[in-house]
């Protein structure tokens, strides 16, 4: 029996965002807003995957991200792969990986923090790396992964 490939076109400039965990594929474009983007956007979800056991990916044509996109980025899926696609080849290779603080990304859950008051920007520092938990630099609220919502 032949080996089935799914073939997707290769971009000629842009971004690939790969070994994203397949749950939450989804919540990336979400995230980066992608809705909005003009250009060829390919997803995929629920591929194979030897680490993962399920991956997403996502190929954005004639779009970088900025360090604040990849700050949010890294809050819903740390740990993915950044491909930079210049003329169809990779001309650069990031890893994503949960940031040691998360500043004007995450917002408090605590309504009395100032944060939520006061044009202040937000500042969560990581204080649990296995459990991806966050807290406030302001009113040290400690918020669980599920818990994190996004400004």
């Amino acid at each position: 029996m032949a080996k089935k490939e799914l073939e997707v076109s290769a971009i000629a400039n842009g971004t690939v965002i790969d070994h994203i965990p397949a749950d939450v594929t989804f919540k990336v474009v979400q995230v980066l807003n992608l809705y909005s983007h003009p250009g060829a956007i390919t997803i995929g979800t629920n591929l194979e995957s030897k680490t993962l056991g399920k991956k997403g990916i996502i190929k954005v044509s004639d779009r970088y991200l900025t360090d604040e996109e990849i700050g949010r980025l890294s809050v819903v899926a740390p740990n993915v792969t950044l491909n930079i696609i210049r003329d169809y080849q990779i001309a650069e290779k990031k890893y994503v990986q949960y940031p040691k603080q998360i500043i004007g990304v995450v917002k408090c859950s605590n309504p009395k923090c100032i944060t939520n008051h006061q044009p202040v920007a937000t500042k969560m520092e990581v204080f649990n790396m296995n459990l991806k938990s966050l807290r406030c630099v302001y009113c040290e609220r400690v918020m669980q992964h599920d818990e994190i919502e996004l400004l």
